[in-house]
């Protein structure tokens, strides 16, 4: 590869790269080795935040990293909440919101391309205090399993915070997506 498109792909590489973390941390999760999913999960944040600076410091941001850097957190998150579901550590209730919010909003974006009526999604306020409540929480999760930690009822508190926020996104998205096929409805047609 030249090294002028590698320096120019150095963002996506690392978002790609924090795409194959989701399999080690699923694998380390199953196998309960906590801190070293724990591990994973700190590394997957930082090549995050690293990916955006460079890609916004240097001018390296492309259309290509803006739909993988969401997908890679995405999937990261998903695959995190998930697993802790399937070892009875995170209620199914819970990841049934995380989920349910994120394939209605893909169902949403699929259902206008195919109607011809793209929509643009941009990211709302609800969504990014979601993402970092999503975020924070995972990490805590995986901190309490790493560390032996008991927060006792805190773990509650953070949960129905995660959930109150995972719908007041999901219902902000749903009425902007309205909104939009709506609007759309009243402009004549070619």
């Amino acid at each position: 590869m030249e090294r002028s498109l590698l320096i120019r792909s150095l963002p996506n590489i690392i978002t790609i790269a924090r795409l194959f973390l989701v399999p080690v941390v699923v694998a380390l999760i199953a196998a309960q080795a906590w801190r070293g999913a724990f591990a994973c999960f700190l590394v997957a944040g930082a090549s995050d935040g690293i990916d955006g600076w460079i890609a916004r410091r240097f001018d390296l941001r492309t259309e290509l990293g803006a739909y993988l850097d969401p997908l890679a957190d995405k999937a990261l998150l998903i695959s995190i909440y998930v697993s802790l579901a399937l070892l009875g550590l995170l209620p199914a209730s819970l990841v049934f919101l995380v989920v349910f919010r994120d394939l209605m909003i893909i169902s949403g974006i699929v259902v206008s391309w195919g109607l011809d009526r793209p929509v643009q999604i941009r990211p709302l306020l609800i969504s990014k205090a979601n993402t970092a409540a999503q975020i924070a929480f995972a990490g805590l999760a995986l901190a309490m399993q790493a560390f032996h930690l008991n927060i006792g009822a805190w773990s509650n508190v953070f949960m129905g915070i995660v959930a109150a926020l995972t719908l007041a996104s999901a219902a902000a998205y749903l009425s902007q997506w309205f909104r939009h096929m709506s609007d759309m409805d009243l402009q004549p047609k070619p």
